[in-house]
């Protein structure tokens, strides 16, 4: 696959406070792209550089063959973003707030209505168009959100924090629309989030801390390099578990071991083969992950758990 993004050496400080410090990094077409760190870790001023808001101090930045210092509108023209915040406007309906942002990009009469029809069939909007968006649920409001994002068909969608704030089933329903937008357009996410799960169905992970790459690679590489594996072994004793020296945790009616990797799990697997009768082993989860790589947790309004 081609890169859509392509970053190399990227800098940017605010006085004393280096906020990117020569960050590069390569976003594939067509991928879901996660880009994680705690608040203050460098996404959203890579995010608003990459979206030309914001002037660098060096690097360079190319959006689908448009270098932002030769091409910066063409470059902004590829790209959709979805906030964290809303940024509709609540007394209008959903209707009139595309109509007004379909509007600054020159989409207006039949054009207007026919990619209206287009991201109604996709989003699901049709019940939704006619209504106040401040009389939206916070999930309807992030569908008619992405919907401004797209009206101008965007090669790549920015989604910053999208399901923050969202209960466990609207964050699924808003996954399954991103999904489908995905396979049907074969467009290129870009995802900043709080939540390690939905980092972990990622294509590609980089991992940010104090402006840094901390880490980057697939979940499989960074669950491989950054964190172990664990066996969860059942119906077995505590007392036979110890002489492993192994370090454990009992759960209910399980004995759960952690070893470094599937190797270890595999060696000790054969090696004690009466013990183990019935288990299953697991990966570390990107929490894990994150911890290991920054040493600290990440909560989910992407602070540091104290």
């Amino acid at each position: 696959m081609n890169n859509i993004i392509e970053i190399t050496g990227l800098n940017k400080s605010f006085k004393d406070v280096k906020a990117v410090q020569n960050l590069s990094f390569k976003v594939k077409q067509g991928e879901l792209f996660a880009f994680l760190g705690l608040n203050g870790a460098g996404k959203s001023t890579t995010i608003s550089i990459m979206c030309g808001q914001l002037k660098k101090d060096s690097g360079r930045v190319i959006v689908n063959g448009f270098d932002l210092d030769k091409s910066i509108e063409n470059a902004k023209k590829e790209i959709g973003v979805v906030f964290q915040n809303s940024v509709l406007d609540k007394p209008l309906t959903a209707k009139d707030n595309l109509k007004n942002r379909a509007a600054l990009y020159g989409i207006v009469g039949e054009d207007f209505n026919t990619r209206l029809n287009e991201l109604s069939r996709l989003l699901d909007l049709d019940e939704l168009l006619n209504r106040p968006v401040g009389k939206l649920s916070g999930g309807q409001r992030r569908r008619v959100d992405i919907a401004r994002a797209l009206l101008h068909n965007p090669k790549i969608l920015i989604l910053d924090e999208p399901t923050t704030g969202l209960d466990p089933q609207t964050r699924h329903t808003l996954w399954s629309v991103i999904d489908s937008l995905r396979k049907q357009t074969g467009m290129t996410v870009f995802l900043t989030t709080h939540y390690m799960e939905e980092a972990a169905d990622a294509d590609y992970i980089v991992i940010l801390d104090n402006g840094k790459i901390a880490a980057e690679g697939s979940p499989l590489e960074l669950k491989n390099n950054y964190s172990g594996d664990y066996i969860t072994l059942y119906g077995a004793d505590e007392n036979e578990i110890t002489p492993l020296c192994k370090d454990y945790e009992v759960i209910r009616d399980a004995i759960k071991i952690a070893v470094p990797n599937t190797a270890a799990a595999t060696e000790m697997i054969i090696k004690n083969p009466n013990l183990f009768k019935d288990y299953e082993i697991t990966k570390g989860k990107m929490d894990d992950v994150f911890l290991a790589v920054t040493g600290k947790k990440l909560t989910s309004n992407g602070g540091e758990a104290k």
